[in-house]
């Protein structure tokens, strides 16, 4: 990993700090840029989404779709984990929390809105960090392009409609065009644009143009990361200083979804007698989010100073660090599997 990347907890630690201090020190340019609105959708963090998610979705290679059958137990286990499990134990952790554990410490709307910003997370699987878990625990490069190639074009029909489910469960009234846009603005579009630059820059015999320019684009993609933390915790500081006791209670489920999604995944990939260079990587997807679809689809459903949105800004935090720990836990037991 770079630097940006080996130290992301403590960059957006301090854009978080930023954005505070800022959006109490200069209320107005914060307020200026919130009303810069087209269609329910912020101007300038759909700018920063998009250059955060575009060099993710370079990455991702169709032409490998076609190796799919030859070894199906670790995609299956990473979709099965994505779609059937992850979504719902969210949802269920979100209203247990909230709705009764928490019940006395948070008015029964932002409990809502904390809820659907948690379930937001928990349909959106990793695509972009994977690659850096993969590296970690020296997984399979070629099958963890497979699984992320796999996920990203379910997610462009699944998404919309698990969200919806899991959001009108949770009590919340879900505009469809709104849920709809925001698939289209930050995973279709995205999408395509990475596909016509690959085809642009890459080719069988000669893949140095395209790392190149996949490299020249990291510190840009977690620039836009970080600026949009910092429009985020801007447009929230004057509740956050006010009341900073949010993000703890919202840090607390999201741990256990983490830690216990991870530790269900990789025992199902121990049992399933997997090869531990594609279980690590199979059980990262799992676990990790593709956060910034979540904030992008949060801000347009529920507004840029919603409980939603701060909670999958919680989740950046969250994320990395946790994920960090499990990649040295997955290294420690690689002999778990090779005597397997």
């Amino acid at each position: 990993m770079g630097l940006f990347e080996r130290f992301l907890s403590l960059w957006v630690a301090l854009c978080i700090v930023a954005g505070v201090v800022l959006g109490n020190l200069v209320p107005g340019l914060f307020h200026w840029f919130a009303a810069l609105e087209v269609a329910h959708v912020n101007i300038p963090v759909a700018i920063f989404i998009w250059v955060m998610i575009y060099p993710m979705m370079i990455q991702v290679d169709f032409a490998s779709l076609k190796d799919i059958g030859k070894k199906p137990k670790g995609l299956l286990l990473t979709l099965v984990i994505n779609w059937l499990v992850k979504p719902f134990t969210m949802a269920a952790l979100g209203w247990l929390f909230f709705r009764v554990l928490f019940a006395d410490l948070v008015d029964p709307q932002t409990a809502t809105e904390y809820i659907a910003g948690m379930i937001l997370l928990g349909v959106a699987p990793c695509t972009a960090m994977v690659f850096v878990w993969s590296h970690l625990t020296r997984g399979d490069a070629n099958y963890t392009l497979i699984q992320v190639s796999v996920n990203d074009v379910i997610m462009i029909f699944a998404f919309a409609p698990i969200a919806a489910f899991l959001l009108g469960v949770s009590d919340v009234t879900v505009p469809w065009d709104t849920l709809l846009l925001s698939v289209v603005l930050y995973v279709v579009i995205p999408l395509v644009a990475g596909v016509v630059t690959r085809k642009l820059l890459d080719s069988s015999q000669d893949h140095s143009r395209l790392n190149y320019f996949i490299q020249l684009l990291k510190p840009v993609s977690i620039a836009g990361l970080l600026a949009t933390v910092v429009l985020l915790f801007g447009f929230q500081a004057e509740t956050i200083l006010a009341n900073p006791l949010p993000i703890v209670l919202i840090a607390i489920p999201l741990l256990i979804q983490t830690y216990g999604i991870f530790a269900l995944a990789y025992s199902a990939a121990r049992g399933l007698r997997l090869p531990h260079n594609i279980a690590a990587p199979a059980c990262m997807i799992g676990t990790s989010n593709f956060f910034e679809l979540a904030v992008a689809v949060a801000i347009s459903l529920f507004g840029l100073q919603s409980g939603a949105a701060l909670a999958t800004v919680v989740g950046v935090l969250v994320e990395v660090p946790v994920m960090l720990t499990l990649v040295g836990f997955a290294n420690r037991t690689r002999h778990w599997f090779d005597r397997a």
